[in-house]
């Protein structure tokens, strides 16, 4: 079976990550894509030999045979665009967060189950292999009880002067909590289960322009936040999100995991150039020491550079876009999904709530 994809989004991230995948994969054919500038589209379409470039996804869903549609716009024209890729029937793979809010995000989770199509919201870090050995050794009872995690995500793109999209709330939704925040509350629920109460403490610690690009004021958003978790086994968690700290690596990021529980502790840490690495150590065994991450979780991916690893595991291996591929193809079940989404965007909601009325928040409140 041929999966016919469209395709909306023409940023960079479309070219550097999607584009990559979907072409290396024999049962895509990619018959359209879509971007609000028809020249850029075209170019686009151009260099990955699509053969139709459109200016209005309207128009690409009513006229193209489509068997799935990628949302990979900006966040603000989410909701549209999946409502419209779900009311036609289409299996929707939509980038997070998954709507401005979580009642947008419920709307879409409720009319993707209602359809039956697959569905997907594309929590990039669940696939890089130290996440995923770190959720092996979990489910194998490695921690016992959860005790508490801490998780720290560090980048630096709102060092930089001007305005940036990322930071409108208008076009955003939030700041630092959704865009980077929500990758790792994604995996804070992933890792340890439901996540029932939130307390958040955001920053603005940059100074941007108090007008956009066309003149006109708008909400800025937060450029980072320490959200403090209570999950529903009673463990706790903080998830630190700031895009102010100076990392100076290829991706200009780190990313750090801690978690803690009766049996065990565990370490993970990318430092996105050479270092991925999983340190723990079992109750009675000594000392932390570093745990190889076995055969099976690097797969045929490259070992020597964390962006080599990357490439690998999105372009090759059959993760995240290729693997939703699959899922239509093999009509089996596909993750993380739209009640993923929703469960992430409503966190970022409560977060949101703590943070202005400067309380916790119970999510149920949501």
């Amino acid at each position: 079976m041929s999966v016919a994809v469209g395709i909306v989004g023409t940023s960079w991230w479309t070219d550097a990550m999607y584009l990559p995948a979907l072409s290396n994969h024999p049962d895509v054919e990619i018959v359209a894509i879509c971007g609000r500038n028809q020249e850029r589209a075209a170019q686009m379409a151009h260099t990955w030999s699509i053969p139709n470039a459109y200016s209005d996804y309207t128009r690409m869903i009513e006229q193209e045979k489509l068997n799935a549609l990628f949302v990979l716009s900006g966040n603000d024209s989410h909701y549209a665009i999946t409502m419209a890729g779900l009311n036609a029937g289409l299996h929707v793979l939509c980038e997070k967060p998954l709507g401005l809010n979580y009642l947008q995000a419920m709307e879409m989770a409720s009319l993707a189950e209602a359809k039956q199509v697959k569905q997907m919201v594309p929590f990039t870090y669940r696939f890089m292999p130290t996440n995923r050995y770190i959720k092996e050794l979990l489910n194998e009872g490695y921690l016992g009880q959860p005790y508490h995690l801490n998780l720290r995500y560090y980048t630096g793109f709102g060092r930089q002067p001007g305005y940036n999209w990322r930071f409108d709330q208008s076009k955003a939704g939030s700041g630092a909590i959704g865009d980077i925040g929500s990758h790792f509350l994604y995996l804070a629920m992933w890792w340890f289960g439901e996540i029932v109460e939130i307390s958040c403490q955001s920053s603005f610690l940059s100074s941007r322009p108090a007008h956009n690009p066309e003149g006109h004021p708008y909400t800025q958003s937060e450029d980072g936040a320490i959200m403090t978790l209570i999950f529903a086994n009673g463990a706790h968690g903080v998830v630190h999100a700031t895009t102010m700290a100076y990392e100076e690596t290829p991706f200009g990021q780190t990313h750090h995991a801690e978690l803690h529980g009766s049996d065990g502790t565990l370490y993970g840490f990318i430092d996105w150039d050479k270092i991925q690495t999983v340190r723990g150590a079992k109750v009675g065994e000594g000392i932390i020491q570093e745990l190889i991450l076995p055969a099976h979780i690097w797969g045929s991916a490259r070992q020597d550079t964390v962006h080599n690893t990357y490439r690998d595991i999105f372009r090759q291996q059959d993760h995240m876009a290729r693997g939703f591929i699959n899922s239509i193809r093999d009509d089996t079940p596909s993750t993380p999904n739209f009640a993923d989404g929703a469960a992430v965007q409503r966190l970022i909601d409560a977060a949101m709530l703590s943070d202005k009325e400067r309380r916790r928040v119970r999510v149920a409140e949501i």
